[in-house]
């Protein structure tokens, strides 16, 4: 009885061990509960934030180069922030945890990889293809497979080619003291008897003018794949392959200034002058085709200063309609006759822009309003032929053309002069004509933000290489990325296109030059 009483006492203490036990794990899971929800609270919250920030007005305050940067930044944030998110959230709970605004949760779709790319091939079956039920054994048949692509790369390979040009010659004839030696000519080269093949000039070039990769940049990133060249046999690589383009470079000015509506602008690139030991301003101007030109294209010019004689000099044959801001410097050239002048909105939104931005104004608030019903009838006629625009904006744009300028008149009349908007009123009832020409023309913008967006390559540029080392360096990089960029907007990949023209130009016909211009150019069969 006594043994039977103390088997019961044992069970006793051991069933309640394990409720203690049992209890103390409840404790620790409903802790790492409550943690997690925590966790899923702070993160659901960062991404919250994260795309307030994305879409907020402050990023209106930052320059191109900024903005980028910054994109860039919040979608690895909101990336990484997702997928702890989604590790802490798991299967079961998001199904439990339904997103709080009561909407199905949106699962964006996988872009598919593009075909063009190499595919090696893994094949993966069962070690076995009998039956594994009890009793059966018999052979499976394979009904169907799974497809997964996942993207893999292998970094840049230097290889050589090897050339062997063997020589013939006859012996009968060399024995008669007649012989004579035959053997294949070497093709011409960009650089004569140098190493460097027209791909690889191709990639310096695209590396350094398109990628902005400065020369000891990529001289220490072939380093590591064991090629030594010095930044001053890159430098020396781009000279001769951009002397090669010179005759390319002339026949695509010729085609860019063909149009009768260009775009201008410019923007400032320090160069260097050894003579006094610092770096001085210099400039690059860019001319394009109109933004509704079916084949656009893209020149610039790379020039010592800023002034009205770099504009005339180069525009000096042509005529036509000028898209451009309200510097001065063009005005030698529209005082030509033939030349006309086309005005930006855009420049005149953002004097009132920054005045709403400041909240000093509620006429720059009705002024961007009035401005965004404009934009909004251009986005309409966006893909139109030059006469339907036309007769789209003269129906729906003019009206509300005449309204703003009348309402610009009585609203200058009302603020006092020296004011900020007085200034803004004042730009715009100054340029109205220029800024108006998008309703005389068809194949005019109503804004020049096209040549604004084609010179972003400049810009970033200018950061990576700090300076030009030279005008004649200047030059370079501007008859190089007239080409490149030239070639990207109809969507040829640079170094392809530079590779190609390269290796032709030696022994394509120079009165043939316009086949390899960006816009006809057609790859090498």
């Amino acid at each position: 009885m006594a043994r039977l009483a103390e088997q019961m006492l044992a069970h006793m203490a051991e069933q309640t061990r394990q409720i203690d036990a049992r209890d103390q794990q409840i404790a620790q899971q409903a802790q790492a509960l409550k943690f997690k929800d925590a966790r899923i609270e702070r993160i659901t919250f960062e991404l919250a934030r994260l795309k307030a920030w994305r879409f907020g007005a402050r990023t209106e305050a930052m320059n191109a180069e900024q903005r980028q940067l910054f994109e860039e930044t919040l979608a690895e944030d909101q990336a990484s922030l997702e997928a702890q998110l989604q590790a802490l959230q798991g299967k079961g709970d998001q199904a439990s945890a339904p997103p709080a605004d009561g909407q199905a949760p949106h699962k964006p779709r996988r872009q598919a990889l593009p075909e063009h790319l190499r595919r090696v091939e893994h094949r993966h079956e069962p070690e076995s293809t009998l039956c594994p039920s009890l009793g059966c054994g018999q052979p499976m048949t394979r009904i169907g497979e799974d497809i997964s692509e996942r993207l893999d790369i292998v970094p840049a390979e230097f290889f050589v080619h090897r050339h062997i040009r063997g020589k013939w010659v006859c012996k009968c004839c060399l024995r008669k003291g007649e012989g004579t030696l035959v053997q294949e000519s070497v093709a011409p080269q960009i650089i004569d008897k140098g190493q460097p093949t027209a791909g690889l000039l191709a990639h310096t070039l695209v590396s350094r003018f398109v990628d902005h990769l400065p020369y000891y940049r990529q001289e220490q990133i072939n380093a590591r794949s064991g090629v030594h060249t010095p930044r001053s046999t890159l430098a020396a690589w781009s000279r001769a392959a951009a002397a090669s383009l010179m005759p390319l470079y002339e026949a695509h000015r010729a085609f860019v200034l063909g149009a009768a509506v260009l775009h201008a602008d410019e923007t400032p690139v320090r160069m260097l002058d050894p003579g006094a030991g610092k770096t001085v301003k210099a400039y690059v101007w860019a001319y394009a085709r109109g933004e509704h030109d079916a084949i656009p294209g893209v020149i610039y010019d790379f020039c010592r200063g800023r002034g009205s004689r770099y504009p005339a000099d180069f525009l000096a044959q042509w005529r036509g309609t000028l898209s451009c801001d309200d510097y001065a410097g063009y005005d030698a050239l529209l005082k030509r006759q033939g030349c006309i002048e086309a005005g930006c909105l855009a420049h005149a939104r953002r004097k009132f822009d920054e005045l709403a931005k400041a909240h000093t104004s509620p006429v720059a608030e009705q002024a961007l309003q009035r401005i965004a019903w404009l934009y909004r009838v251009e986005a309409q006629a966006r893909g139109m032929m030059g006469t339907e625009r036309l007769a789209h904006r003269q129906r729906y744009a003019r009206p509300l053309w005449d309204e703003l300028h009348a309402w610009l008149c009585l609203e200058r009349a009302r603020v006092p002069d020296g004011s900020g908007i007085a200034a803004a009123l004042d730009y715009s009832l100054r340029r109205w004509q220029a800024l108006g020409q998008f309703l005389h023309d068809g194949a005019v913008s109503i804004d020049n933000n096209h040549i604004e967006n084609l010179m972003r390559p400049w810009a970033m540029g200018r950061k990576a290489w700090l300076f030009a080392g030279s005008e004649l360096a200047g030059q370079r990089a501007a008859m190089v990325m007239s080409l490149v960029h030239s070639a990207k907007l109809h969507g040829h990949d640079p170094w392809a296109y530079l590779k190609d023209v390269l290796e032709r130009l030696l022994s394509h016909p120079n009165h043939r030059i316009d086949e390899l211009l960006p816009h006809r150019w057609m790859p090498a069969a």
